[in-house]
C-alpha cells in the first residue's frame, strides 16, 4: 500500500533536499570539463590527492585502534565521570577546527605540553609534518568512530557475551571473539564516516600542520590555495575530485555497512 506523505512533511523535506543538492549542482555546472583531464594530470593535484588518501587512511586506522576500546569502555563499564568523558570525546565535533589546531599546537607543538618533551627527549617534531596531518585528521574524526561503535555496542545483545563468560571465556577472549563480530557493521560504518571526515579536514590541518606541497598539503588545502591564487577553475576541479572520491567511497560501502 502506497504511503501518502503529509504536505507539512513533504514540503520541508523537498526544500532540504534541494538545499543539499543545489551547491553540488552548481559545482558540476561550473566545472571546466574541456580542460578537466589536463588539470587532473598536474603533478600537484596527484600529489595532494595521494597525500589526502594516505593520511586519511592512516588516521582512520589510528582512530580504530583508539576509538574501539574507548567506545567499549563507555558502553560496557560503569565508572565515575563517564558522562564527562563522553562529553569531552564529542568536543571536537562542535569545536571550530581552527581552534582544534591551536589546541594541538599547545599540546604537541615544540613548546607544547607533550611536544616539548618529545622534541627534547626523542627529537620528534610533529607540527608542520605529514605526521601532523594524520594527528589533526584523527583528532577531528575520532568522535565519529566512538559514537558509532558505542551505539552499536549498546544495541548488541549482551547475552552472547554472558554465555561466553559462563563457558569460561576471559573478558579479552569474549571481546575479540564475541563482541567485535557482533558490532562489526557498526565499526565499519564508523570507520567510513571517520575516513570521510578525515579526507575533508581543513582547519585543524592548516593550523597544526601548515600547507606545504608534497608534505602537508592535502586536497582541501590545495583547493584553498588554488582559490586564493584566483584560479577558480582549478579550485572547482580539485573540489570535484574530492567530491567524486568521497561519494564513490560512501556509495560503494553504503549498502554493505551503512544501510
Amino acid at each position: 500500500m502506497r504511503t501518502r506523505v503529509p504536505l507539512p512533511l513533504l514540503i520541508p523535506a523537498g526544500i532540504g533536499l534541494v538545499f543539499l543538492v543545489l551547491p553540488l549542482a552548481g559545482l558540476l555546472l561550473r566545472t571546466p570539463w574541456s580542460s578537466l583531464l589536463d588539470r587532473l594530470a598536474e603533478p600537484e593535484v596527484t600529489t595532494a590527492l595521494r597525500l589526502s588518501l594516505v593520511t586519511a587512511s592512516i588516521a582512520t586506522v589510528v582512530c580504530l585502534l583508539l576509538g574501539v576500546p574507548l567506545a567499549w569502555l563507555l558502553a560496557r563499564v560503569e565508572f565515575p565521570g563517564r558522562r564527562i568523558v563522553r562529553a569531552l570525546i564529542t568536543v571536537p565535533l562542535v569545536l571550530p577546527p581552527v581552534v582544534g589546531g591551536i589546541a594541538l599546537l599547545l599540546a604537541l607543538g615544540r613548546r607544547g605540553l607533550v611536544g616539548s618533551w618529545l622534541d627534547e627527549t626523542f627529537g620528534i617534531t610533529l607540527p608542520f609534518t605529514t605526521a601532523g596531518v594524520v594527528i589533526a585528521e584523527a583528532f577531528v574524526a575520532l568522535p565519529f568512530l566512538v559514537i558509532s561503535v558505542e551505539g552499536a555496542l549498546r544495541g548488541a545483545d549482551t547475552r552472547y557475551e554472558e554465555a561466553a563468560a559462563t563457558l569460561g571465556a576471559s573478558r579479552w577472549i569474549s571481546f575479540t571473539h564475541v563482541t567485535l563480530p557482533l558490532v562489526a557493521p557498526g565499526i565499519a560504518a564508523g570507520a567510513v564516516l571517520c575516513w570521510a571526515r578525515a579526507l575533508g579536514e581543513f582547519g585543524a590541518t592548516i593550523t597544526f600542520a601548515g600547507n606545504y606541497p608534497g608534505i602537508t598539503q592535502t586536497m582541501p588545502l590545495a583547493v584553498y590555495q588554488t582559490m586564493e591564487s584566483g584560479d577558480l577553475d582549478g579550485a572547482v576541479v580539485l573540489s570535484l575530485i574530492l567530491l567524486i572520491v568521497s561519494v564513490t567511497i560512501l556509495a560503494a560501502l553504503r549498502d554493505k555497512w551503512l544501510a
